[in-house]
């Protein structure tokens, strides 16, 4: 009896202690609310709609006026919604001109549903990092970013609907960008929310990897953000068999190279893992003509026209456009 009560009290704690499962009751997190995975539709994982280049030592809402900048992102928002898009996933962090007040009024006057994020942008040397995250720990960093997927972001109560972090190439990262993973493994183990992370190369994936192994953060938690940048294509191979979400998203800047590599996910890795998008917009503060902007309409009037031509159908395409991205950004209610 009393070997039984320990078995049961053991099995207890290592239920507790495991990170949020994907199932059960799930959902996804927009800035308008939780919305049901079913809901999400055609959805584009990585996209900006204004992104502040000043640093974040002088970013602020102050640098941009959010009625202004709807109005100039309307008719992008109507050209995707024309070719099915139900939800952007909106990748610009803190401290880089994310403003979920403003991504909830476009949201409102569009019908399309935006998701937010929770994290911050270690590349580019740090200039994108505020002066606290080169002071706190992991653990204090991760607290901040769990309270805010608890309770909203800033004083705007707009919940986060997944984790975004930036780090710089390299087979080792710095003590600086490893703190920044690792705060982002333990807010993913408290609030069930996808890792989302700016890397590029394999070396620097496997780098991520390994730190949040050793948080015991299940792998298809974490997604391998612009891994078109890498060459070797072996090493999608080796993602995939680690549960990883490889994600393609820089159409809007090399179709050829997005082409590659959808063919050889498909010839020789599978598309179960594999997310697309752009990586495009965007809205400058500052300048006085938006003359760089870039729509969002790539994938659908360029690529998917050669994804069929190569062999691609309906099917995997519902796959890349639906299906992952819905697996992905589904947490477990808590």
């Amino acid at each position: 009896m009393k070997k039984n009560l320990f078995l049961i009290t053991i099995l207890l704690l290592l239920q507790c202690c495991k990170s949020p499962e994907k199932n059960g009751s799930l959902t996804i997190q927009t800035v308008n609310g939780e919305i049901e995975p079913d809901a999400l539709g055609v959805a584009l994982i990585h996209e900006h709609v204004l992104v502040d280049f000043i640093g974040a030592d002088s970013t602020g809402f102050h640098r941009w006026d959010k009625e202004e900048v709807v109005s100039f992102l309307i008719p992008y928002i109507k050209e995707i919604q024309d070719r099915g898009v139900k939800t952007i996933m909106e990748c610009t962090p803190s401290y880089l001109g994310k403003d979920p007040e403003l991504l909830r009024l476009l949201s409102e006057k569009t019908g399309m549903q935006i998701l937010t994020n929770v994290g911050y942008y270690g590349a580019i040397s740090g200039k994108y990092l505020p002066e606290h995250a080169y002071q706190e720990s992991a653990e204090q960093l991760s607290k901040r970013w769990i309270r805010e997927a608890q309770y909203g972001i800033a004083d705007s109560g707009i919940k986060p609907g997944f984790i975004k972090i930036s780090v710089n190439e390299g087979s080792v990262l710095s003590g600086l960008d490893a703190k920044l993973v690792k705060a982002a493994g333990l807010t993913h183990l408290e609030t069930g929310l996808l890792i989302v992370a700016h890397t590029g190369t394999w070396q620097t994936a496997r780098a991520q990897m390994d730190i949040l192994q050793s948080l015991n953060v299940p792998l298809e938690n974490f997604v391998w953000v612009h891994a078109q940048n890498e060459k070797d294509f072996e090493n999608y191979l080796r993602a995939n068999k680690e549960g990883v979400w490889i994600s393609l998203d820089g159409v809007v800047w090399d179709l050829k190279g997005h082409l590659d590599r959808l063919v050889f996910m498909k010839e020789q890795v599978g598309l179960d893992r594999v997310l697309i998008s752009h990586d495009a917009g965007w809205y400058e503060p500052g300048l006085e003509e938006q003359k760089n902007f870039k729509g969002f309409t790539s994938i659908f009037d360029e690529l998917i026209p050669l994804l069929y031509e190569n062999g691609f159908t309906k099917k995997d395409l519902d796959l890349l456009l639906i299906e992952n991205p819905k697996r992905a950004f589904s947490i477990g209610r808590q």
